[in-house]
């Protein structure tokens, strides 16, 4: 099992900021955080919560492995447009088929 880098989660989350042209304060504000709490995060000295997490990837639109390990995997919003429109589906059929696709994505990931 890997080990997560805080350091390297802090230095992804900047840049992704950064590619948007967003000020520390900008994120900060968009994702319920004070500014000098997101400078700890991206200099990785403070681990944040999954809730906090989530509102960052949610405010950058970034995808959480690509956070978290720098590689990017299809989240299930890409999935969605593979799919079709959820509502056009059974939704038990959905479902399945996400959990599907997500093994394999693990799968192929180890080898």
């Amino acid at each position: 099992m890997q080990e997560i880098d805080y350091s390297k989660i802090g230095m992804r989350i900047r840049q992704a900021r950064k590619t948007k042209g967003w000020s520390q304060s900008e994120l900060a504000k968009l994702s319920g955080i004070s500014m000098s709490f997101l400078g700890h995060i991206e200099r990785g000295t403070r681990i944040m919560s999954l809730d906090t997490f989530v509102n960052i990837c949610v405010a950058l639109g970034a995808d959480a492995d690509e956070l978290i390990w720098g590689i990017a995997h299809p989240s299930d919003t890409r999935l969605v447009d593979v799919w079709g429109r959820t509502e056009k589906k059974d939704s038990d059929s959905y479902s399945m088929y996400i959990r599907i696709m997500k093994s394999v994505a693990e799968i192929m990931n180890e080898a």
